[in-house]
């Protein structure tokens, strides 16, 4: 594993394929906005300052343009590549696309990053990136668990001790040897998994854990469009 820095490639890529059924709307949730700027061009933005020095943004069929618009003013190089079925396939399109890319054939740093998060914080960002560069081969950024789970059971529920509980978010660092791997052993076992962490641990590897934030919350549901803009409003007022 190099050292992280400034000549070394550090990839972002970007799933930004989805629909957006929950959310609403017509447009691709990637493209919705929060306070004028759309979700996909926050994400890019914050991940470059964290450190990415370029984006794979993979994008649904026929909406290249309009994600070309919005990426217009990418404060990094930004290649589109086109998603799949699910989550996993699209992640594997876009490493697939990766070593097509004119100095990215070996970059070894790849973030993967949901667009929805759009405003995780740098900090978190640069921690994931960091974490990488120092040898961890699987990385993701949690926050501790508020709300009180109970477990259903046969007889009813039980409580879980949240205190080891964690919620996961993105972007999510990686090795790029080891994510590929990880895919394309998941793939030939015609398995679903809920991310890349997953995948990882499926293919052996042990996942490192580093602090997240609560504000890079997952923009799903409407409620959290109105969340996301009271947050933005707060930082940027």
């Amino acid at each position: 594993m190099p050292d992280n820095n400034s000549s070394e490639p550090v990839v972002a890529m970007v799933v930004a394929a989805g629909s957006g059924v929950r959310l609403g709307g017509e447009t691709p949730k990637a493209l919705r906005t929060v306070a004028g700027v759309p979700l996909v061009t926050r994400s890019v933005r914050q991940l470059a300052a964290g450190g990415c020095t370029h984006a794979i943004v993979v994008i649904a069929p026929r909406t290249e343009e309009a994600f070309r618009a919005a990426l217009a003013d990418a404060p990094v190089p930004v290649t589109f590549v086109e998603g799949g079925h699910r989550r996993q396939d699209s992640v594997l399109n876009g490493l697939v696309a990766l070593a097509e890319v004119e100095g990215l054939e070996h970059a070894q740093i790849v973030l993967v990053h949901d667009a929805a998060r759009a405003l995780v914080p740098v900090e978190v960002v640069a921690r994931v990136v960091d974490a990488v560069a120092a040898g961890a081969v699987a990385v993701t950024p949690v926050v501790p668990v508020v709300d009180t789970i109970r477990q259903l059971n046969e007889v009813g529920s039980a409580a879980i001790d949240r205190s080891l509980l964690r919620a996961v978010q993105t972007p999510q660092g990686f090795d790029r040897e080891t994510l590929i791997e990880a895919h394309r052993l998941v793939a030939d076992h015609q398995l679903d998994v809920t991310d890349d962490i997953a995948a990882c641990e499926f293919a052996g590897e042990v996942a490192t854990l580093v602090e997240g934030d609560v504000s890079a919350l997952k923009i799903t549901t409407p409620l959290d469009l109105v969340v996301a803009e009271a947050l933005v409003s707060g930082v940027e007022a």
